[in-house]
């Protein structure tokens, strides 16, 4: 199989339809904390923007600049991550990395829409794109649990 057919093949209709369409891909005007992530092998860049009201979630912004496979998690991660507290969104970073990495099963509900992302397990140097979402929104998490606790 050539080296484009493996490209096409990995850039399914469904990873470039969820990459045209992010939620809440706009940054937040009054975060609780941000945080950005680089990738520093492709330059794909994530900043995400969290407030949280007890504990979870109440209101996300990001700003994806990413390959289709970066901007599809993205994508998902934007999706369903209001009212999801830390450990939720923790095992769905877990999950997608065991699912790149270690040949794991996709992240379970409401997190299976990454699922559409298995075909880049062969693809390691996509690998980093892809989890910049979830590593920069934990980073925020973590930031403003600092700040409401200060």
């Amino acid at each position: 199989m050539s080296t484009e057919t493996d490209l096409i093949k990995l850039y399914s209709g469904r990873i470039l339809e969820l990459a045209a369409d992010i939620p809440h891909a706009e940054r937040l005007a009054a975060p609780m904390a941000s945080a950005k992530r680089r990738s520093p092998l492709c330059g794909s860049t994530v900043t995400a923007d969290v407030t949280l009201r007890d504990g979870r979630v109440a209101e996300f912004g990001q700003e994806v600049k990413a390959c289709a496979l970066g901007q599809a998690a993205a994508a998902v991660l934007g999706a369903n991550i209001i009212g999801r507290d830390r450990s939720a969104i923790a095992r769905a970073r877990d999950d997608l990395h065991a699912m790149l990495k270690e040949g794991g099963d996709a992240p379970a509900p409401p997190f299976d829409g990454l699922e559409v992302l298995l075909p880049a397990r062969d693809y390691k140097n996509r690998h980093a794109s892809i989890m910049l979402a979830f590593d920069a929104t934990l980073e925020a998490i973590d930031e403003a649990a600092k700040a409401d606790c200060a």
